[in-house]
């Protein structure tokens, strides 16, 4: 790629480019949260500024989405001394968008935090026209630096890439609630969030959650935005609309925070963001030992059970446990979030990677 001044000069400013507006999970951790805590002057190209990138989604905004468009041929234009693009620019693309804006730039860095080269366009005309896959690949081969989310993603990024670096999804566990009572509540509350596309997970593992209403009484606190129905568990299920006030409180209310995964090649390049966030509130948890959560949990010193017969048995070793262990286990894992997962640990390192760390810092 040859000798190039990474870092971001007086007077210059660093183009965003994301698929998603803040209400996207991925955009908000990766992107949005990084710029509300640096000094350097940024400009955000949130694909109209949409939580998810549906079809559905997309034609109910016909006009927002020529904008979107628009609004990026347009920062191709500008050709930008410095572009952070984020999984993708457009749903809409098949590549040619994400080629010229990364050649556009003087110094560019792709980010990505899901095993995007995995997404090869399974499920609706929207993304069978436009995979991920390939742009995903285009992204990593053409950028000057690439940020992946965790080892798997950067061990195959490097495969077409020299300068790759990991920088995890953080948190800032100061916005989290802390759970401060570990008596466990009657009936005892599980707890999960995410959106409605992950829910399959809790369907994976439908059987075990069924036997812990049985035995325990269990209910299933749901943080999210999903409509959907997950048939018989729903007799257990409280449902609470995700937003960023409930999820800095509510995850506190929880006795278990759940991660369940399948062991398949796109959740093993999952990022552990449910992990990270039951621990931010200092709640006790049990996840699939997949991908980089083998890590997260072993540092928590918390339950990992490979196997969905195994699933019950873990959830109620810990409702059962003394709650002085439940306790030790909370703030285990509050503690090596702040030490290990924080904005306040990477930021340092997020400025280096994209480029706009002063050369005075």
């Amino acid at each position: 790629m040859g000798q190039r001044d990474d870092r971001l000069g007086d007077g210059r400013v660093l183009h965003a480019v994301t698929p998603y507006g803040r209400g996207g999970a991925s955009s908000r951790v990766r992107v949005f949260e990084w710029l509300e805590r640096t000094a350097t002057p940024s400009v955000v190209h949130s694909y109209a500024s949409l939580s998810n990138a549906s079809t559905m989604s997309l034609m109910r905004r016909p006009t927002a989405v020529l904008a979107a468009e628009l609004a990026l041929r347009r920062t191709v234009r500008s050709r930008p001394t410095h572009l952070l693009l984020h999984r993708e620019s457009s749903p809409l693309s098949r590549r040619s968008l994400e080629r010229r804006l990364l050649i556009s730039a003087q110094f560019a860095v792709y980010d990505f935090d899901d095993a995007l080269q995995c997404d090869h366009g399974e499920g609706g005309l929207l993304r069978r026209w436009a995979p991920k896959s390939t742009k995903a690949l285009l992204a990593v081969g053409l950028a000057d630096r690439v940020i992946a989310g965790n080892s798997v993603l950067a061990d195959w990024a490097s495969n077409y890439n020299d300068d790759v670096t990991i920088i995890p999804s953080c948190v800032d566990p100061s916005r989290y609630s802390c759970k401060e009572d570990f008596r466990v509540q009657d009936p005892p509350r599980l707890g999960w969030i995410g959106s409605s596309s992950e829910e399959k997970q809790l369907r994976w593992i439908s059987r075990a959650l069924d036997e812990l209403h049985s035995r325990t009484g269990a209910r299933l606190l749901l943080v999210g935005r999903s409509a959907n129905g997950l048939g018989d568990l729903e007799r257990m299920v409280d449902r609470v609309a995700w937003s960023e006030d409930a999820q800095h409180t509510l995850l506190a209310t929880m006795d278990v925070g759940l991660m369940p995964l399948v062991d398949e090649p796109m959740e093993r390049g999952k990022c552990g963001y449910k992990l990270l966030q039951y621990g931010a509130a200092g709640v006790p948890m049990v996840g699939s030992p997949v991908g980089v959560n083998a890590r997260i949990l072993a540092d928590c010193g918390a339950s990992a059970p490979q196997a969905v017969s195994d699933w019950a048995d873990a959830v109620v070793s810990v409702l059962d446990a003394p709650e002085t262990a439940r306790r030790r286990l909370g703030h285990r894992a509050r503690a090596m979030v702040q030490e290990q997962y924080s904005f306040a640990v990477w930021l340092d390192r997020w400025e280096r990677a994209v480029g706009v760390q002063s050369a005075a810092k």
